[in-house]
């Protein structure tokens, strides 16, 4: 990867690879973007980064209810693994889910879930990071 750093040892043993670092691993600024969905919460998104944040139109989300965009990314193979979270910066505490629903090469789905008994009309920032498997 053109962003990666050595920043530790990895070793091989019959049951798994281990990875040790001596500094943070992550991914350098270069390797992150911010998108940001123009028209609705449905709206699907561009990021060809490995990592970065979506900000979320701020339309109005019924109480209990999912929505769901795709966010296409031009790195993203079959078996790389997303991990995303609500940031707390725009939402409103505990008040959201949000998970990958499905996944191809090039794009994942992205699903989030007003948990509360109440309409949220908030611009829920989502991070995203992509652990690359070879």
């Amino acid at each position: 990867m053109s962003n990666s750093v050595a920043t530790g040892v990895a070793y091989s043993d019959p049951e798994f690879t281990t990875c040790l670092a001596s500094v943070s691993l992550g991914y350098t600024d270069a390797a992150q973007t911010a998108v940001t969905q123009a028209t609705s919460k449905s709206t699907g998104v561009t990021a060809n980064t490995s990592a970065g944040q979506i900000t979320m139109n701020a339309a109005s989300l019924a109480a209990t209810t999912n929505v769901t965009f795709t966010l296409t990314n031009s790195l993203l193979s079959v078996k790389d693994v997303v991990i995303v979270n609500v940031a707390s910066a725009n939402a409103t505490a505990g008040a959201y889910n949000c998970w990958i629903s499905s996944m191809l090469a090039g794009s994942a789905t992205i699903t989030l879930r007003n948990i509360t008994a109440g309409s949220l009309s908030e611009a829920v920032v989502i991070n995203f990071a992509i652990i690359h498997n070879a």
